[in-house]
């Protein structure tokens, strides 16, 4: 694992897992990277100056109330309790988070009684520092069955019998340790309840996207601002995530030249800037978790008339899936508005390539992507603080790709745009 992989996974932990691939790309370009970070940043970013003041942490009693709507969901879906183990969920619901490893660290989130966790005897220590929800923290040994003190949990409250919702994070192994140890109950999907709750924002975790959308905006302006020929993307992708370093956050970037823009998610091919050529730069900034994705499609020099041409057709699809996200609409509804825009220009159809070759957009929040989908057959209808990503792309392999992507949040009267979307091909910026 390279130097520039270790930084990124310890800035990111459990949210890097959408990002693997770009990961394996940063693999490939790890001695690119290491000089860039010995050469001089650009003076763009050089000015940046954090961007920290104002911000809101989530409050204790935000998390209380959350963990309240959560027994609620549970009661209207007759779920007696639900597991979840150390990833956003249990962020969500209690501010602690666990990196991942063979040994179990859960909570158990009863719809009635006392939150109750399990984490390894030789972490309860570290464990203590952390929890700030529920008291009842049992501690397994090394040669003891953490499935067995999971289930104790359960039995405690009354659980011998019922359903346990499962949350979709929780890994095969653990489930299949707590289902061996409790084969009489039934198990079933946590996603009612976490995504239930999840899908809705609160305003505190909307001005937390705001500033991580504000921020991503910022670090893409320095760095697009340095772009020369013969950089590689790795040089543009390291240069990205020092301008967040400089404005006091987290970061990560996607970055893609010329044909190779046309890979929705990059290439692992060594690229190096010309003249003429399309670039793409992609995710984002987080904030207290919170993360932002965006996308801008540019062009360094001068752009032909078929790379305005392609970029006008994604723009008119990106200002269709906000025209159609309504109160009251379905996600469905959205990808449709603005797939037929693309297909219309006639290119598809459906998820055929040179086309749109995936969906119109993600929810968005502690995780990258997370319910629910601007996606075909979705009929979930849009309500006040759902947020979502709105990117479209058009696809048109071995010449280039064009994705806008700006994240948008429904109000009572309707979306709002996190970001100012790109005016043109030439003005990445609003």
């Amino acid at each position: 694992m390279s130097f520039q992989i270790i930084r990124l996974v310890s800035i990111y932990g459990d949210a890097m897992n959408r990002r693997e691939f770009g990961l394996a790309t940063l693999a490939m370009g790890a001695s690119q990277c290491a000089r860039a970070q010995a050469a001089e940043l650009p003076e763009a970013i050089q000015r940046l100056r954090p961007m920290t003041e104002g911000i809101q942490s989530i409050t204790d009693a935000e998390r209380n109330a959350r963990i309240e709507k959560a027994r609620r969901l549970m009661r209207e879906n007759r779920i007696d309790a639900i597991f979840l183990e150390g990833a956003s969920s249990m962020y969500y619901f209690t501010g602690t988070r666990w990196g991942g490893s063979e040994r179990t660290f859960g909570l158990v989130l009863p719809a009635r009684g006392e939150l109750g966790w399990v984490v390894p005897g030789f972490e309860e220590a570290r464990a203590r520092e952390l929890i700030r929800f529920g008291t009842d923290i049992r501690t397994w040994e090394e040669d003891e069955s953490p499935y067995r003190k999971i289930v104790g949990i359960l039995r405690d409250r009354g659980i011998a019998a019922g359903r346990v919702g499962i949350e979709e994070q929780v890994r095969f192994f653990v489930f299949n340790g707590i289902r061996k140890e409790a084969p009489a109950l039934d198990y079933v999907s946590a996603d009612p309840v976490t995504a239930g709750c999840r899908m809705i924002k609160s305003a505190a975790e909307i001005a937390l996207l705001q500033r991580a959308n504000d921020v991503t905006i910022a670090a893409y302006q320095a760095a697009l601002a340095g772009l020369r020929a013969g950089m590689t993307q790795f040089e543009l992708n390291n240069n990205i995530v020092a301008a967040y370093k400089a404005l006091g956050f987290p970061g990560f970037a996607l970055v893609s030249f010329g044909k190779y823009t046309a890979f929705p998610h990059g290439s692992i091919q060594p690229q190096q800037l010309r003249e003429g050529d399309i670039v793409q730069i992609d995710d984002g900034a987080n904030v207290e978790g919170y993360q932002a994705d965006i996308t801008r499609t540019t062009v360094f020099g001068k752009p032909n008339a078929r790379q305005r041409e392609i970029w006008n057709i994604e723009r008119k699809a990106q200002d269709a899936a906000f025209a159609a996200a309504k109160v009251g609409a379905t996600c469905e509804s959205v990808d449709a508005a603005a797939r037929k825009v693309i297909t219309d220009a006639g290119f598809g159809p459906d998820y055929k390539v040179p086309g749109l070759p995936h969906r119109t957009g993600h929810g968005i929040g502690l995780d990258g992507h997370e319910w629910t989908y601007l996606v075909r057959g979705n009929k979930t209808r849009l309500v006040p603080g759902m947020c979502f990503s709105d990117e479209p792309m058009l696809t048109i392999y071995g010449e280039f790709g064009v994705r806008l992507e700006d994240c948008f949040y429904m109000t009572e009267e309707g979306p709002r745009f996190f970001s100012k979307q790109s005016p043109a091909i030439d003005q990445p910026f609003g």
